[in-house]
Formats: C-alpha cells, structure tokens, sequence
C-alpha cells in the first residue's frame, strides 16, 4: 500500500515538471472510474466522459500546483466534483438557449430565430472540427459522431487504444478552447446536443 502511494507521488511529482508519460499513465489509472463519478451528477455517459477528459486537461494546463497537493486521489476528485458542478450551473444558466437549441434541434422547431441560432452554434462546432489535425479529427468523428468505442477505432486504423485516447483528449481540448472562448458555452453541453 504505501509503494502504491509513493509511486503515485512521484508520477505526480514528474506530471508537475511536465512528463507527458507520467500524465498518460495517471490518465490511465483513474479515467474509467473519474467518468462513473461524474456520471452520478451528470447522468449521460457521454458528458460524463467529456467532463472527466476536462478534468484531466485542465490538471495538466496548472500541473505546476500539483507539487503542493498531498493526496492525488482527493485532488482529483475534487476537481472533478467542482468542475461538474461548475458545469451543472452553467447549464442551468444558459438554460434557455440550450432549450432553444434542443427545440430547433430536436423537433425541427420553426422559429427562425431559434434555426438561425442552433445553426450557427452547429457550424461553429463544425468550423473547431474541421480545424482539427486531419488524424485527430478523423479519430474524433469515429468516436463522436458514428460512436464507435476506442477499442473499434484502434483496430479499425491500425494503432494502439492509447494512441485514440490521447488524440481525443487533444481535440476535446482543442475544441474547449475554441467553443467556449467564442461561443461561452460549456464544449460539453453543445457536444450533448449535436452528438446525442
């Protein structure tokens, strides 16, 4: 038990001074169950994955703060209670456009402005997509967009389960980035709504 602990500590040490494997390897550890944690709040397996991949992205951009946490297990699902939750309010504050965008989504709503406002979000999602690595976005629309599991998409382009996972955390990030920052809404709950 106390090996356990001192190998987490300094995978965590080596993520603080920016070792992608360490990173990789604490991804590996706690994704799956990080994901049924936040399902608990979430309840959409989906959102629940692209919550936690947050989570872990996020860890990664301030890893600096790690050093000065004691128990990574804690920290991390901290993280992820606060950053689900976080996300939760945001929902409940955009409330009415997403309600808007699933309307004109989901029912073919004819409400102009509703159309106008569900496509534009569609495009900007579409526009982020295509700005993707040509790898990385065919990776993406495999697992999103035909829901294929990591699994079917490493054997269907010849390479490694890990090698999925880490471009779908790259895009998940760059897509973050872009979303939110032009649109200010949660990558997430768009995702919800276009990749049901």
């Amino acid at each position: 038990m106390k090996k356990e602990v001192i190998h987490e500590l300094e995978l965590v040490e080596r993520i603080a001074g920016g070792d992608e494997k360490a990173f990789l390897a604490v991804f590996e550890t706690y994704f799956k169950e990080l994901c049924f944690f936040v399902k608990r709040y979430v309840h959409s397996e989906a959102m629940a994955e692209d919550l936690a991949q947050e989570v872990f992205i996020r860890i990664w951009e301030h890893r600096e703060q790690l050093r000065e946490i004691r128990s990574f297990r804690s920290y991390l699902y901290t993280a992820a209670k606060n950053h689900t939750l976080n996300a939760l309010k945001k929902a409940a504050r955009s409330a009415a456009i997403m309600g808007a965008i699933v309307t004109a989504y989901y029912q073919g709503c004819n409400t102009t402005e509703e159309n106008i406002q569900s496509r534009e979000y569609q495009e900007q999602l579409h526009r982020a997509i295509e700005n993707l690595p040509v790898r990385s976005r065919e990776i993406f629309r495999l697992c999103r967009e035909q829901k294929r599991t990591y699994e079917e998409v490493a054997s269907l382009m010849g390479i490694s389960k890990n090698a999925v996972k880490n471009h779908m955390v790259f895009s998940m990030k760059q897509l973050k980035r872009t979303v939110e920052a032009e649109l200010g809404i949660s990558l997430s709950l768009l995702m919800a709504v276009f990749f049901h």
